[in-house]
């Protein structure tokens, strides 16, 4: 089985989880099975998952895995149908709360209040607060979206979550969690224990040992003889020490979607990113190691001289019939439309994209800038704060619109002429290899990895000197100003977005692929099972 490690799979999805979803559709076309391997509880996932087109046995969640609640059929479940162990007397419904309260026997005492999803035609059930016979809240039940108990949070006297248990919809506690205060006085997690289905009782300092665990499990569980499973830590974090202690063998992928160093610009010298030191430095240790392009590739080998096997293998996948859709000519486009998809975050420097549009506007009037995306809350929302002030400073109100996050890509890009990148730092930037594949022409900082390598300066747009907004504006003018070296440019991105044709993408997959097989025989040749025959009383 191949295995592809993240956190989440949650609505408003970063490019690790796009990145993910079009893997899985070329792992899907090409008949080759996978499972999306996430480690969070989200009541959510499996809503979010089915709208991005995954398939409940294409996704396996941890706490899934111990609450028995891979596959459920959904059912409504709404506020009438909840017991308490008492006659609930009145049902108050208070719309403006999207909630109901439950009162009981006695005069005016309040049961439970009963929340549901406020998106739901049916008020299917969100969670319950439990309520004492004097009035405290003791416990709230956190419903899973396909209707039934997932979680329960238990109060402590002085209001605080003091254990958290995970059920299967039969009420059988599979997990717990306690919190506690530290001898700081700091309220956290003190543990976790796992009551397994075969009535082992596992206990856990952290959840990461509690994951340990679960990948442990799960690689037993799909192990073959003859042909191996495959990890790729597409989320390094979550697993990147605990796939190196598995019992059994396994092919380890060590995935880099972003800079292996903290100054992408400074990436032979400057301090490890945080997220990748541990592997970086055990690197040796892992089977493979994927970068998305063979410029970080380069620079990995440069750097760190490793032994494991480096493959280069796009994030982005192009589907073949793209190339057969009709071209869109820049003259049937908004003329001066200039688009971003990213999150309105610090490192994407959105302002000086809008601060590159005010210094063109003055030569051409007609630009316009559309942002998308959700916006990031660092530092109080700093970076949509920088956004709002250079409008204001270039007096763009009429000339810049900053849109919600949108999954209406293609339609984007097709109306824009030119697409525009602002980053300090880059992992591949899925948005501009989606852009030149509708025929926008990228202006990019020199910024690795993925910006200067999917355009090509002169070819189908420029790459102008790192953090130079000034020079972003004159290419800007330029093109504006010359329809026919735009046209040329557009032309040139069909062209060169053919690099991330599902053909070629599949085609690098399938060397690691082939790899991970060929060193198999010899991974098990080496493999001595633990002794599990004669421990018994039985024998």
């Amino acid at each position: 089985m191949n295995f592809f490690m993240n956190a989440n799979m949650q609505k408003q999805k970063s490019g690790i989880e796009h990145a993910q979803l079009k893997r899985a559709k070329l792992f899907r076309d090409h008949q080759t099975p996978f499972k999306i391997v996430v480690r969070d509880w989200d009541p959510m996932l499996h809503t979010n998952t089915t709208a991005t087109g995954l398939l409940d046995s294409e996704v396996l969640s941890m706490f899934d895995y111990y609450q028995e609640t891979e596959t459920f059929t959904q059912k409504v479940l709404v506020a009438q149908e909840l017991k308490f162990g008492v006659p609930v007397i009145k049902l108050d419904h208070e719309p403006d709360a999207n909630r109901y309260v439950a009162y009981g026997p006695k005069e005016d005492q309040i049961l439970a209040r009963i929340n549901y999803f406020p998106d739901d035609e049916n008020k299917q059930v969100l969670s319950t607060e439990l309520f004492d016979g004097f009035g405290n809240l003791y416990a709230v039940e956190q419903y899973d979206r396909r209707g039934f108990v997932s979680l329960t949070q238990w109060y402590t006297p002085d209001n605080r979550i003091g254990t958290e248990t995970w059920s299967t919809p039969d009420g059988r506690v599979v997990l717990e969690t306690f919190n506690k205060s530290s001898a700081a006085g700091t309220f956290q997690k003190s543990g976790w224990r796992l009551n397994a289905k075969d009535g082992a009782v596992y206990l856990f300092d952290t959840i990461e040992e509690l994951t340990a665990h679960f990948i442990n499990e799960i690689n037993a569980d799909y192990w073959r003889a003859d042909e191996p499973n495959l990890f790729v830590l597409d989320r390094t974090h979550l697993a990147d020490w605990s796939v190196l202690k598995l019992d059994r063998p396994a092919y380890t992928v060590m995935h880099l979607h972003n800079s292996h160093a903290a100054d992408s610009q400074e990436t032979m010298h400057s301090v490890m990113n945080n997220n990748y030191e541990f592997p970086l430095t055990n690197i040796n240790q892992y089977d493979a190691v994927i970068s998305a392009t063979q410029k970080q590739n380069d620079d990995v080998q440069s750097r760190f001289q490793p032994q494991t096997k480096l493959f280069t293998i796009p994030v982005g996948v192009v589907p073949d019939a793209h190339f057969d859709e009709p071209r869109i000519p820049m003259k049937d486009r908004t003329f001066g439309k200039v688009v971003a998809l990213a999150r309105i975050a610090p490192e994407k420097r959105l302002a000086d994209l809008t601060k590159a549009v005010g210094i063109a506007k003055k030569k051409v009037p007609e630009i316009t800038l559309d942002l998308y995306g959700y916006k990031d809350g660092t530092d109080n929302f700093v970076a949509m704060r920088n956004v709002t002030e250079a409008i204001e400073e270039y007096d763009l109100a009429d000339a810049v619109t900053v849109h919600d996050y949108t999954t209406d890509v293609a339609a984007v890009e097709k109306d824009a002429q030119i697409f525009g990148l602002t980053s300090i730092m880059e992992g591949f930037n899925l948005s501009i290899m989606e852009a030149i594949s509708q025929g926008d022409v990228g202006v990019t900082y020199d910024v690795n990895y993925g910006p200067n390598e999917i355009i090509v300066d002169g070819e189908n747009g420029y790459v102008v000197p790192y953090n130079d907004y000034e020079a972003v504006a004159d290419k800007l003018v330029e093109l504006f100003s010359d329809p026919d070296k735009m046209q040329e440019m557009s032309d040139q991105s069909y062209e060169l977005a053919k690099r991330y044709s599902e053909t070629n993408v599949w085609h690098a997959w399938q060397e690691l692929l082939a790899d991970a097989q060929d060193s198999w025989a010899d991974k098990v040749k080496h493999y001595k099972a633990p002794i599990t025959a004669g421990l018994s009383e039985e024998g």
